[in-house]
């Protein structure tokens, strides 16, 4: 855990702490935040409380960067609880801590989404105001459930459900709609992006380039209508931009497809212990965000891992059943085989090696089914949205097992 900045070592006359009077709860812990004050100076704090193992409460770590406590305040995380009497004025607190975090993500963030929709409504509309630049297809592979537009000086995308799914989805809207509303209740981990659900949204259509218009009156006809000088789009879903995982890949050295091969398989083993299933695991339906951590943003074929079967392949019974064009073992709507993630994810062998080193057990039936016990057995695994280093749990015991 590194100290306070130096600029702050020296003190001031006017060397204070502020300190927002609610602590902020979530999953197994409360949080206090606030502000180092020292001259024209300030330190950004949040301090982790816990309780031990003896149920006593205990500092588990202190986060002193508005990096940090931004990656806390995550829309990937479930909304905190905190009893405030005027949320504007924490909001504003919170904005001093963490100045690139938009006020209409704080605001959900904090369990207060009508206000969090509504400023974000006024920040768009603001933005689309003071900016000329067209709205177009979001850069990656063409989703077959999702169409997704993006405005590339606003760093948000729209989803709309098209009308007509590709040929390998077998779904339907309110399915997908379902989804979402699961992703809404569940806890993320932070590794599943939240989204804004607006409906009748207006925007205006001369911002629209025709090309993107030509698609949207092809693909989602249903969720589109034009009045007057505006596109309303009947139903769609807001989320953060993100660089797709494939398109990520494709530029990374080395070193940065190791950490970011890692952090995917991370992302799947956080989301298993917390009931989750993406379903789809290729790599476009994934996104690295600002942070560098990989997220989930494709929902179309999520499942709760308790209601998948995971099973290893039986072995075929002659070779010319092995070579057939056709399995020769029954496969059930909800059965998934872990051995075959390798055959489509890690064609390319850099990849496979780095998937392999860090993660080879994600490819046997094993680990998921694990993952099911615990869950039957009402094991509740903590996610601390921090790194484990710094964690005086950690520390400690580093210290004593050196000693």
């Amino acid at each position: 855990m590194r100290t306070l900045e130096p600029k702050l070592q020296t003190t001031r006359p006017s060397l204070h702490l502020c300190v927002l009077s609610s602590a902020f709860y979530r999953n197994k812990a409360a949080y206090v935040v606030g502000k180092v004050v020292n001259g024209n100076r300030e330190q950004p704090f949040a301090i982790a409380v816990v309780h031990d193992d003896e149920q006593r409460l205990a500092l588990d770590a202190v986060l002193l960067d508005s990096a940090a406590i931004d990656i806390l305040f995550s829309l990937s995380r479930a909304y905190f609880m905190v009893d405030m009497q005027v949320p504007s004025g924490y909001v504003e607190f919170l904005r001093t801590i963490m100045p690139t975090k938009p006020r209409s993500e704080i605001y959900s963030s904090l369990g207060l989404g009508k206000q969090g929709k509504t400023l974000f409504i006024r920040d768009l509309l603001h933005h689309l105001h003071h900016s000329e630049d067209l709205f177009i297809e979001a850069p990656g592979f063409r989703g077959q459930v999702m169409h997704v537009f993006t405005l590339p000086s606003y760093p948000y995308v729209f989803k709309l459900i098209r009308d007509r799914f590709g040929p390998t989805k077998n779904t339907t809207r309110e399915a997908v709609m379902q989804k979402f509303q699961i992703v809404k209740e569940v806890d993320r981990v932070g590794r599943m992006v939240d989204a804004l659900e607006f409906v009748d949204l207006a925007l205006p259509i001369d911002r629209f380039s025709p090309v993107l218009l030509s698609q949207l009156e092809q693909l989602t006809p249903s969720s589109i209508a034009v009045e007057g000088g505006s596109l309303i789009v009947k139903h769609c879903y807001v989320e953060r931009r993100m660089i797709p995982l494939d398109m990520y890949l494709r530029t990374a050295d080395d070193s940065e497809v190791d950490r970011v091969v890692r952090e995917y398989g991370d992302t799947l083993r956080e989301l298993a212990i917390a009931n989750i299933f993406p379903g789809d695991l290729l790599w476009r339906n994934f996104g690295v965000t600002r942070h560098g951590r990989v997220v989930c943003y494709d929902y179309d074929e999520l499942e709760y891992l308790t209601d998948c079967v995971f099973r290893r392949m039986p072995e075929a019974p002659d070779p010319e059943s092995e070579l057939s064009a056709e399995v020769w073992y029954g496969v059930g709507p909800n059965d998934v085989f872990p051995e075959e993630f390798e055959a489509f994810l890690l064609g390319n062998p850099e990849l496979r090696t780095a998937f392999r080193r860090h993660q080879a057990d994600l490819l046997d039936a094993a680990f998921w089914q694990e993952c099911q016990r615990r869950i039957a057995a009402g094991e509740v695994v903590d996610f601390y949205p921090y790194p484990d280093e710094i964690r005086f749990a950690s520390r400690f015991d580093g210290e004593r097992s050196a000693a």
